[in-house]
C-alpha cells in the first residue's frame, strides 16, 4: 500500500489511511482482523476504551513483527475517566492494556463531563512523554473553542462523523486557526445504501476500474480527512486500502461536493449526549 500521510499541528506525521476496531468484540476477531490489516500494510489502528478491545489490539501489534515506531496507534478516552488526576491514572491504565510505552494519539471521546480538566491531564501525558498526541471526538458544539482556546497544547485532531453527504466544510474553517485537522468516521455514510449508490460514485468507479466505495475513500484523502474503515472480511480489509494507485481529477472532486446534503446518521443533541454519556461507565 502506498500510504500517504499528514502532517499534524505538533510536526507528528500519521498515516492517512488506517483500521477502524469499532464493534469488533474482543479477542480472536480484533486480533485477527488487525493482524490482517498490518499484514496488508496498514499502520494506523483507531480504537476506544469504550470499544473494549484494546487488549487485543496490543496483541495484534506484538505479534506482527512490525516495529512499534511503524505503526500508528489512536485510542480515546470516556467521560468517566476524564478529570485531573482521574485522566492520567486512566491513561496509565490504557498504556497497559495496550502494552505500549506511548500512545501515538488520545482523543477525549464525547464532549461531555469534565473535559477541561482531562484535557489538563492530556497535556501533562505529552509533556511525561505517556501520549505522542492529543485531540477531541465528537466535540462539535461550543465546547469545541471552549477547549481550543484554553488549550495550551491544541487539538492535533478532531474526530468527527463525515462523508459525502456530510462533508463538514464549516467545521473544517472552525478548526482551522488551530491547525486541527478531521479524522472521519461513518467515512461511508454508515454504509448507506444511497449514499454509496451515487451516480457520481458509479460513474466514477467504471472509469477508474474501481468500486463505488474505493472512490468515495479516494475522495476523502484527497480531501485531507484521516480515515479508517472498518472491517473484519480480510477482502474488504485489502480492497479498502487499494486506492492509492489512481486520482481523481479537480473536477471530479468538485462533482462529489456538489451531493453534499447536510445529512447525518448520527442525530443525538447534545442534551441527550449529557443523559446517556454521563451515566455509562466503561470498566476496566
Amino acid at each position: 500500500m502506498n500510504q500517504t500521510y499528514i502532517t499534524l499541528n505538533n510536526g507528528a506525521k500519521i498515516p492517512q489511511f488506517g483500521m477502524g476496531v469499532y464493534m469488533v468484540p474482543e479477542g480472536e476477531e480484533t486480533k485477527g482482523a488487525v493482524l490482517n490489516a498490518l499484514k496488508m500494510g496498514y499502520r494506523h489502528i483507531d480504537t476506544a476504551h469504550a470499544y473494549q478491545n484494546e487488549r487485543s489490539v496490543g496483541a495484534a501489534i506484538r505479534e506482527s513483527g512490525i516495529p512499534r515506531e511503524e505503526i500508528w496507534v489512536t485510542s480515546k478516552l470516556w467521560p468517566n475517566e476524564y478529570g485531573e488526576g482521574k485522566t492520567i491514572a486512566a491513561i496509565d491504565k490504557m498504556q497497559k492494556r495496550l502494552a505500549v510505552e506511548s500512545i501515538d494519539l488520545l482523543l477525549l471521546h464525547q464532549q461531555v463531563g469534565d473535559y477541561m480538566g482531562a484535557w489538563r491531564d492530556c497535556e501533562k501525558a505529552v509533556r511525561q512523554g505517556k501520549v505522542r498526541t492529543i485531540g477531541l471526538s465528537n466535540f462539535e458544539s461550543e465546547r469545541l473553542e471552549e477547549v481550543c482556546e484554553a488549550a495550551e497544547i491544541k487539538p492535533a485532531v478532531l474526530q468527527v462523523e463525515c462523508h459525502p453527504y456530510f462533508q463538514q466544510e464549516e467545521l473544517k474553517k472552525r478548526i482551522a486557526p488551530y491547525g486541527t485537522v478531521i479524522e472521519a468516521w461513518y467515512p461511508i455514510g454508515h454504509g448507506d445504501s444511497d449514499l454509496i449508490g451515487e451516480p457520481v460514485f458509479a460513474k466514477l468507479a467504471d472509469k477508474y476500474g474501481k468500486t463505488n466505495v474505493q472512490i468515495i475513500l479516494r475522495w476523502h484523502i484527497q480531501e485531507g480527512n484521516i480515515i479508517f474503515p472498518k472491517s473484519t472480511n480480510p477482502q474488504h480489509i485489502k480492497d479498502n486500502s487499494d486506492i492509492f494507485d489512481f486520482a481523481l481529477t479537480s473536477d471530479e472532486m468538485a462533482e462529489i461536493r456538489k451531493i453534499n446534503k447536510g445529512v447525518r446518521f448520527f442525530n443525538m443533541t447534545l442534551k441527550q449526549q449529557e443523559a446517556q454519556f454521563t451515566s455509562w461507565e466503561v470498566n476496566d
